[in-house]
């Protein structure tokens, strides 16, 4: 019985629009069945992609309400699920795979599913970077663009954070995997952050360190002077985290590195970078150690921007001895509006990838 519950589940998250592929080895079933136990996998099956309280969901599926919160809450607390206390009142929902219970195993990731992770990701992201709209969007640093050039409240790290209340730090997932499976680098691990429009979201969070604006606004120039790309969901409000990737561990980056998946096609962006040929002396910096998807060439009297793979971050101008790189804004017809919020965004993608989530909305 237990393997029909995981076979259901299994099913429920790949008819999510970020789905969850099949594989041959059967690992997707090993990672379910070492995060979720036989009792948690149909509650989850029941849940919507909206948030709902303990008694919104016993009166919609007819559950009893005894003990029904603390189930949900338990299964928060395991990464299986989304739970937030708003206002004294706990509410849930499900989520995908990835951004989902991938990421929210974070205090749980061992080197056991390490290896999973890894192993399933190269089937995932096969099927889930190659789709629109883009997970993620870069956002640029904010300072290497242009006074004169229009900016969207969407493209400006500034926004993000000053729209919010809560401000939290954690530790990368992609880098806590890939230090496990003794490939990490030494860019630094507690670089993502999160937010809320509303005070104290992350007080009680489990691994995450809540802090000021004043330290938000640090911790992003922490991760511009490592070298990071700033990444926050490809959509126009609601945003409540930016991670900081490196290109050797980001599941996202990667899958343009590795996978030779298109840039364009992982990641939206609205910018891109050119090189002044007149002005490079070919020192280097921008290829050997600030471009995280390996963007720029080498030439012999200036080095060179490669369109298709530049994702307009910026990270190359701002350690450039001779100011000879600059980001330029794409041209209107180049530029996709993102999705209005996480529900539209799940809407276009379903829409995308053919599958029905209208009864989970």
């Amino acid at each position: 019985m237990s393997e029909e519950m995981y076979l259901k589940l299994a099913k429920v998250l790949d008819t999510l629009p970020n789905g969850f592929p099949a594989t041959n080895s059967g690992v997707e079933f090993k990672l379910l069945k070492k995060i979720f136990r036989p009792e948690d996998t149909d509650l989850f099956c029941d849940l919507k992609l909206s948030l709902e309280t303990a008694e919104q969901i016993a009166e919609r599926t007819g559950r009893s309400i005894d003990g029904l919160e603390e189930h949900l809450s338990e299964m928060w607390r395991r990464g299986q699920l989304f739970g937030t206390d708003i206002g004294g009142i706990m509410v849930f929902k499900m989520v995908p795979w990835a951004f989902g219970i991938y990421e929210y195993q974070l205090p749980h990731l061992d080197c056991e599913m390490a290896e999973m992770c890894e192993e399933y990701m190269k089937v995932f992201g096969e099927q889930f970077f190659k789709n629109k709209p883009q997970l993620m969007q870069v956002v640029p640093v904010e300072k290497e663009i242009f006074a004169k050039q229009q900016t969207l409240h969407y493209e400006q790290v500034s926004n993000i954070i000053e729209n919010s209340q809560s401000f939290a730090v954690f530790d990368c997932i992609c880098k806590k995997e890939k230090h496990l499976l003794d490939k990490g680098c030494d860019k630094p691990l507690e670089i993502c952050t999160a937010y809320a429009p509303i005070p104290g979201v992350f007080d009680e969070v489990p691994h995450y360190r809540s802090m000021s604006k004043d330290e938000a606004y640090a911790v992003l120039d922490k991760a511009e002077e490592a070298a990071l790309v700033h990444l926050t969901w490809n959509m126009e409000s609601g945003h409540f985290f930016i991670c900081n990737c490196c290109g050797c561990c980001c599941h996202v980056l990667t899958s343009i590195n590795d996978l030779g998946i298109n840039a364009s096609t992982v990641i939206n962006s609205n910018y891109y970078a050119e090189i002044n040929s007149d002005s490079c002396i070919v020192c280097n910096t921008c290829v050997d150690e600030r471009c995280q998807v390996v963007a720029i060439e080498e030439g012999d009297d200036a080095n060179h921007i490669i369109r298709d793979k530049c994702i307009g971050c910026g990270l190359c101008i701002s350690t450039c001895p001779t100011d000879s790189i600059k980001l330029i804004r794409k041209a209107p017809d180049e530029i996709i509006t993102p999705p209005k919020d996480e529900m539209e965004w799940f809407k276009k993608r379903a829409s995308e990838v053919g599958v029905d989530i209208s009864k989970y909305t």
